[in-house]
């Protein structure tokens, strides 16, 4: 029997434990989409406890405390305590054998706290005084936290009308070092349906220094935003959608649309998709010209649960994956900015573990000369970021397309303690590949080995986005 979670985890072969120990392990992290608060990098923030460190905003932790039946005042409420908060987590997690948390829970316990413990509802009490003890140190401060995790770059997710003033004090402080980026997420400019559309209109003209009235003006400020966002060293562009679209319609129909959502009318599903796919398009050609990533994820349906919506609001961990039939859209979306030379580097995501061969199948389609793997199929995103999820997504892409050219893991996370999502995946990956070249599927050539491992780990990354070694 294998130690818990021991130096070998997850790898089960001489190759495996090879190519993880002595090539994966220590390489860098690139973290070129993530939902991390770059104020609490500028500020050097210190957690107060583990509670604030581990559960704040972290849904997938508080849809497991819910389903192990738990009242909503121990997850997201104010008037219970944090050790409440901890103790409830405790308890839960022993139940979730299988489920990824916990792994990270206890990959983030051995890495930062130097605890090798097992977390239950018994041994709470003595690792949340460990836990929070350790937290006080300089070295867990957030600061700390990104050297220890040897972190290279980081992609946070921000609106455009952001004014990026936190990323701003991180680059003059020169403090942090990670490389701290902005990634432009223009989901409310585009979400002409949603409410309040027309005052975020206002906003994002005031920002950009314009009055926004038509179309154009909504063009305008756009390649505005765009400029300054490359100017603070953005190198992607991010797109939350429920499914892919693609509908076209020439400008006038597109400008009565944007009129009518300015006026707060109704507007018909048709006459949606016509407006994104045009702006979509219109925004696909910007980052072609910046030399940016557009990253697409879909098939996600959001606040499934209406009372509790209402009740807590969105990214509480209510949501879930969606069947949409995305393909003929995405394809069409793809085509059409192929046309004119102006398909961006493409990196796309669906929460639908189905569409896997679907994906990959497409990004054969429209790959390009700029660089080796131009259209990705995206790492296992949100629900599938799981040991069987990564496996069958990395397989799909090994399968239909060239997987030494993928980009490799992301955290898509709001905690600074996630980082060791990127050992797990490094450690599946090995795993993965060690096991082919022991069923004599591939030689045990190490130095193209090596170059796989370290590229999918590392180097794919940074060359795709532009990062600076």
């Amino acid at each position: 029997m294998e130690n818990f979670m021991g130096k070998d985890f997850l790898l089960e072969s001489e190759t495996a434990k090879r190519l993880f120990h002595d090539y994966a392990e220590h390489l860098p992290i690139v973290d070129y989409h993530c939902h991390i608060n770059p104020q609490e990098i500028a500020e050097d923030h210190i957690f107060a406890n583990i509670t604030e460190a581990w559960l704040g905003g972290d849904h997938y932790k508080w849809r497991m405390i819910r389903s192990n039946g738990v009242e909503e005042k121990y997850i997201t409420g104010k008037t219970t305590t944090d050790r409440e908060k901890f103790q409830k987590f405790a308890e839960a997690l022993p139940k979730a054998i299988g489920n990824p948390l916990y792994h990270w829970t206890h990959l983030e316990l051995q890495r930062y706290f130097d605890c090798d413990t097992p977390l239950t509802g018994d041994s709470a009490e003595g690792i949340w005084n460990h836990c929070n003890q350790k937290l006080q140190q300089k070295e867990m401060s957030v600061l700390g936290i990104l050297k220890s995790s040897n972190v290279k770059v980081i992609c946070t997710t921000d609106d455009p009308a952001d004014d990026l003033y936190w990323h701003k004090k991180i680059k003059d402080d020169g403090k942090c070092s990670a490389a701290v980026l902005p990634a432009m997420r223009p989901d409310k400019i585009i979400g002409l349906e949603k409410p309040g559309f027309a005052d975020y209109v206002d906003r994002l003209g005031q920002i950009a220094g314009q009055k926004i009235s038509c179309m154009d003006d909504v063009y305008s400020a756009m390649e505005q935003r765009i400029e300054f966002f490359a100017s603070m060293g953005c190198q992607a562009a991010d797109h939350g959608l429920d499914y892919i679209f693609y509908q076209e319609a020439d400008d006038a129909a597109v400008e009565n649309i944007f009129q009518k959502a300015l006026r707060g009318e109704s507007l018909r599903i048709l006459e949606i998709e016509q407006y994104k796919t045009k702006l979509l398009l219109f925004l696909g050609r910007e980052y072609n010209k910046q030399g940016w990533a557009m990253q697409l994820h879909f098939s996600t349906q959001r606040n499934a649960n209406s009372s509790a919506f209402l009740k807590i609001g969105a990214d509480t961990g209510f949501d879930c994956i969606a069947v949409s039939d995305s393909g003929d859209a995405l394809v069409h979306f793809l085509d059409a900015l192929a046309v004119d030379e102006s398909l961006p580097k493409t990196i796309i995501y669906s929460l639908n573990p189905n569409d896997n061969a679907l994906i990959g199948s497409i990004i054969g389609s429209f790959q390009g000369t700029e660089i080796a793997g131009k259209i990705q199929h995206g790492s296992a995103w949100w629900f599938n970021d799981t040991k069987r999820g990564m496996v069958e997504q990395l397989t799909s892409l090994a399968n239909l397309s060239i997987l030494g050219n993928f980009i490799g893991m992301l955290t898509d996370s709001r905690s600074f303690l996630s980082y060791t999502r990127h050992e797990y995946f490094r450690r599946i990956l090995c795993n993965l590949i060690g096991g082919w070249v022991e069923a004599g599927e591939y030689p045990y050539d190490e130095k193209i080995l090596a170059e796989i491992i370290c590229g999918i780990s590392y180097r794919n990354a940074m060359a795709y986005f532009n990062f600076n070694e």
